[in-house]
């Protein structure tokens, strides 16, 4: 366990980054400036809005994380590179993050991105999860420059994974899995009783 240190931005109050290093070096220069808050102890009760994972995977890697709104003018370009969707933060509809992409899954004949590689836990990248989440269910919000899901991190935590044991590449048995379980989602959002009534 390691401490943590709490950043404030001066110029966007509901804006905080964690760092590992006192001087918060490594927070992103065009968030800031940057004040020193809070620094948590290993020992020290976690009692922050955000799991200790989930900073502690976004400080591996990026060597910060950030929680609150990022402003930032909105882009001119249509299109975004894959290499700068692979890190972005995904977060639920109350704003809590529920993991990272890692990798978009492209359809091949198509061209068409159909899911994103989506992590989540683990410790210094230890024990991350990895889970499958359609890319039709995200919506990319400005504001945070990141993307919303209207699923929850529990859904996301009982989400399939892409891959099967040792990174193997899926068969059609798996890819049917991932698509049975977020249409059964669905199903639920839509009649959330069943059908029993």
């Amino acid at each position: 366990m390691r401490t943590y240190y709490v950043f404030q931005a001066q110029n966007s109050p509901d804006l905080r980054g964690f760092t590992d290093i006192p001087d918060g070096e490594k927070l992103p220069l065009e968030e800031g400036p940057w004040a020193l808050v809070r620094q948590i102890a290993p020992d020290e009760e976690w009692d922050v809005d955000v799991s200790r994972a989930v900073v502690a995977a976004g400080i591996l890697e990026n060597g910060f994380y950030l929680v609150g709104p990022i402003r930032r003018p909105p882009s001119s370009k249509p299109i975004i590179e894959s290499d700068r969707v692979e890190g972005t933060a995904v977060f639920d509809a109350q704003g809590n993050q529920i993991g990272t992409i890692k990798r978009l899954l492209i359809e091949k004949v198509s061209g068409r991105v159909l899911y994103v590689d989506v992590t989540f836990g683990g410790f210094l990248g230890i024990g991350a999860h990895h889970c499958t989440i359609p890319w039709d269910k995200l919506i990319y919000d400005r504001e945070y420059s990141a993307y919303r899901a209207d699923i929850t991190e529990e859904q996301v935590r009982h989400a399939p994974s892409f891959y099967g044991p040792n990174d193997a590449w899926p068969d059609a048995g798996r890819q049917k899995e991932i698509q049975d379980y977020w249409r059964g989602l669905a199903r639920l959002e839509e009649d959330p009783l069943g059908s029993r009534l």
